[in-house]
C-alpha cells in the first residue's frame, strides 16, 4: 500500500484529484495554490521550476478521503484507529528496494521543498516522518517533524519533549550522533499511525499495518538499519548531530500564526534514495486542512476512547477546524443522566491535555455543523449552571493567549445538553413529515 497507489484511487473517484499542469515555484506559489483548494480534492503538481518529480498535496485534506484510505466510514474511523493503537501487527519485510539519485548525490534541494509563508527562514519539509531507534530499548519510533533546510544536507528538525526527544537525549547522553531515517511520500495509514499518541515501546508502523489489514510492506535501510515503509516515494538516511543546534523558525503552525525562534537539532543528510526516477514529493501545507486533520484525528480517537468509558453512546468527537483541529472539541452523546455532560468535559480534557474549550452536545445534534452545535449551546446552555472553568491549569504551546513560559491557561467546559428536570418536548427540532426522495425528485420546473 502506497501513496501511489491511494492516488490512482482518488484519480478515479470525480472530483476527489486535481492535476496542476502549470509550471509553478516552489516558493509561495504551490503554497498559494494548495491554500486556495483547502479542504478540497487532492492536489497533484506536474512541474516544479528547477526540481525534479513531482508533487502532491491535500492528500488527508478531508475525512472522507482518510476514510477512504483506511476503508471505513466517518462513524468508524475513531473506533478503526483505536484498535490500530491497541493491536499492532509486524508487517512483512522485504529486501531494500530503492534507488539513489543520478551521481548518487545527496543534494536535498533535487527535491521541491516548498517555502510557504513570506515570514518563512526558508524551505521547509513537511510531510517527513522521521524514523529512529532508542539506544536502550531497541524500541523504533516513528513520527512527523518539521524540518527547515539549512544548505544542501543539512536540516534543522523541531522536537517536543516526546518520544522522539526521548530518543535523541539517550544518545546526546553517550555524546553520540542519532541515527535517522526519513520517509516523504507514504500511504495516509502511515501519516495517521505515526501521528498517533501510542505509548513509547510501540512500533507506529505496526500500527499502520494494522490499519490496512496486514497489507504494510517494510524494509530496513542499509546504512541506518531502520525499518521503512516500502511504499515511501523517498528515503533520506543521516543523523541528528550530537549536541549541535541552530535557530528553528519562526514557522505557522497550526493556528494559523508564527510559532517562536527556537534553538532546535541539526541533521545531517547522507543519503538520499527514491522510489522511481519521476518520485512524487509529499507537500502539507501548514496550518491548512491537511495538517489539522492529521495532528488532530488521533487525539480525537484517544477523546473518543476515554469518553466512552463514561458514556457508553458517543455518537463522535470533532476537534474543530476553527479551533485549530487542537484546542476546540465538540462532543456529542447520548447521555443517561444530568452530570454526564460534565464529566465527559472532564475525560475529553484528560484525554487531549492540549485542549482548551470543550462543547458537549445531545446525540441529536451533529458535532461536525458548528451551526447546530451554535443552536444547542443557544437553547439547552445556561452559563449559571452549565459552564465549567479550570484556572492555571498546563495548556498548549500552540495556544499564543497562554504563558508562553509556563504554559498556563484556563480552561473552559460548555454543557449544552438538554436537562432532564425540563419535558423533552421543550428541547426537540420541529419536523415536517414528508419524505426527502419526494424533495429531492422535483424537477426543476417544478422548482
Amino acid at each position: 500500500m502506497s501513496l501511489r497507489n491511494f492516488i490512482m484511487e482518488l484519480e478515479q473517484d470525480k472530483g476527489e484529484l486535481l492535476v496542476i499542469r502549470k509550471e509553478l515555484s516552489a516558493k509561495y506559489e504551490v503554497a498559494a495554490v494548495i491554500k486556495k483548494f483547502d479542504s478540497g480534492p487532492a492536489l497533484y503538481f506536474q512541474k516544479i521550476k528547477q526540481k525534479q518529480g513531482f508533487l502532491v498535496a491535500n492528500i488527508c485534506s478531508t475525512r472522507e478521503k482518510i476514510c477512504k484510505a483506511l476503508k471505513t466510514t466517518v462513524d468508524k474511523l475513531h473506533e478503526k484507529i483505536i484498535n490500530a493503537t491497541r493491536s499492532p501487527k509486524k508487517p512483512k519485510l522485504i529486501e531494500f528496494p530503492f534507488s539513489t539519485p543520478i551521481g548518487n548525490s545527496s543534494d536535498i534541494n533535487i527535491l521541491p521543498i516548498l517555502t510557504h509563508y513570506e515570514k518563512d527562514p526558508g524551505p521547509y519539509i513537511t510531510a517527513g516522518i522521521v524514523f529512529a531507534r532508542d539506544p536502550v530499548t531497541g524500541f523504533q519510533n516513528a513520527s512527523i517533524h518539521r524540518m527547515l533546510v539549512i544548505d544542501k544536507n543539512h536540516l534543522a528538525i523541531r522536537i517536543v519533549p516526546r518520544h522522539l526527544h526521548k530518543i535523541v537525549m539517550n544518545y546526546w547522553r553517550e555524546k553520540r550522533d542519532v541515527p535517522v531515517a526519513i520517509a516523504i511520500g507514504v500511504h495516509p495509514a502511515v501519516l495517521i499511525a505515526s501521528s498517533s499518541p501510542v505509548p513509547y515501546g510501540v512500533n507506529e508502523l505496526y500500527v499502520a499495518n494494522t490499519l490496512l489489514d496486514g497489507t504494510l510492506k517494510t524494509t530496513i535501510c542499509p546504512n541506518t538499519e531502520l525499518e521503512v515503509p516500502v511504499g515511501a516515494e523517498i528515503i533520506l538516511e543521516g543523523k541528528i548531530l550530537y549536541g549541535k543546534e541552530v535557530d528553528e523558525g519562526p514557522f505557522v503552525d497550526l493556528t494559523g500564526t508564527y510559532d517562536i525562534v527556537r534553538k532546535q537539532p541539526v541533521i545531517k543528510i547522507e543519503k538520499i534514495y527514491l522510489n522511481k526516477d519521476d518520485f512524487i514529493y509529499q507537500a502539507i501545507l501548514p496550518a491548512g486542512s491537511e495538517h489539522k486533520l492529521l495532528m488532530g484525528l488521533p487525539r480525537e480517537a484517544k477523546i473518543w476512547d476515554v469518553v466512552k468509558s463514561i458514556v457508553p453512546d458517543v455518537r463522535g468527537v470533532y476537534l474543530t477546524l476553527g479551533g485549530c483541529g487542537w484546542l476546540h472539541a465538540v462532543v456529542s452523546i447520548r447521555k443517561q443522566s444530568d452530570g454526564d455532560a460534565k464529566n465527559v468535559i472532564l475525560a475529553a480534557f484528560a484525554g487531549h491535555p492540549s485542549l482548551k474549550h470543550v462543547i458537549v452536545v445531545d446525540d441529536d445534534v451533529n458535532p461536525y455543523d458548528m451551526e447546530e452545535v451554535e443552536w444547542a449551546i443557544a437553547t439547552r446552555f445556561n452559563a449559571s449552571q452549565d459552564l465549567i472553568i479550570i484556572p492555571n491549569v498546563r495548556g498548549s504551546s500552540l495556544d499564543p493567549s497562554a504563558d508562553q513560559v509556563t504554559l498556563l491557561t484556563t480552561k473552559m467546559g460548555i454543557d449544552a445538553t438538554r436537562p432532564f428536570n425540563k419535558p423533552k418536548e421543550k428541547f426537540e427540532k420541529a419536523k415536517i413529515p414528508v419524505e426527502e426522495k419526494i424533495i429531492d425528485n422535483l424537477t426543476e420546473e417544478e422548482n
